[in-house]
């Protein structure tokens, strides 16, 4: 399960509109807002070097944050849209969603792989072949999952890994009602090359 909520360090900003969007970008701020859970929305600054830097380290969009906002009382968030220019790629706004702690959102969370010197077809030469990196999930605001984890054992060259093969979190229950794949090992070139091979002198 996810570790101890991140805080994310905000203003209120003060007026609204274009005119101090601009401004609080040529202060080294980032605009933004937080909405939600029947409260009106307020207007943010952000400063760009940490808002740059939780961007650059990945994952913003799928993480809760606990929002402090001086004056305010703490609030957990979750981020729903960063804009970013156009030319620059640089955020320019940010979407800020609170939330209830037994809140029900929808989060792509990051899939990990374990045991692979367990798993057979490894062993042989096959090879991981990741179909979903990321799956996305609903689960309760206050019980984020930091990743979900496939086990390797028993696994050959050929098997497909789908979700039901793995065990999930309590309460995180994947948003496909299929079964879908995650993974799977495939052959090495060499050993289809040799299978190849052999059926065609068989024939």
């Amino acid at each position: 399960m996810a570790g101890e909520i991140p805080d994310l360090i905000a203003e209120v900003r003060t007026g609204t509109g274009k005119g101090a969007a601009r401004q609080a970008r040529r202060e080294g701020y980032v605009p933004g807002i937080v909405y939600g859970d029947g409260k009106e929305p307020l207007a943010l600054n952000l400063k760009f070097n940490d808002l740059l830097k939780k961007l650059k380290a990945g994952r913003f969009l799928s993480t809760l944050w606990n929002l402090k906002v001086e004056g305010q009382d703490d609030v957990r968030v979750i981020c729903r849209g960063v804009q970013r220019d156009v030319v620059k790629d640089l955020p320019t706004h940010v979407d800020l969603m609170r939330l209830h702690r037994n809140s029900r959102i929808n989060l792509y969370i990051h899939v990990t792989f374990e045991n692979h010197e367990k798993a057979p077809g490894l062993k042989r030469g096959g090879t991981l072949v990741v179909v979903r990196p990321e799956v996305e999930m609903e689960v309760t605001a206050s019980d984020i999952p930091d990743h979900i984890t496939v086990d390797l054992s028993g696994f050959d060259i050929g098997a497909t890994i789908h979700i039901d093969d793995i065990k999930l979190p309590a309460g995180c229950v994947p948003t496909i009602k299929r079964n879908f794949v995650i993974a799977n090992i495939a052959a090495p070139s060499g050993l289809i090359a040799a299978e190849a091979a052999e059926g065609a002198a068989e024939e």
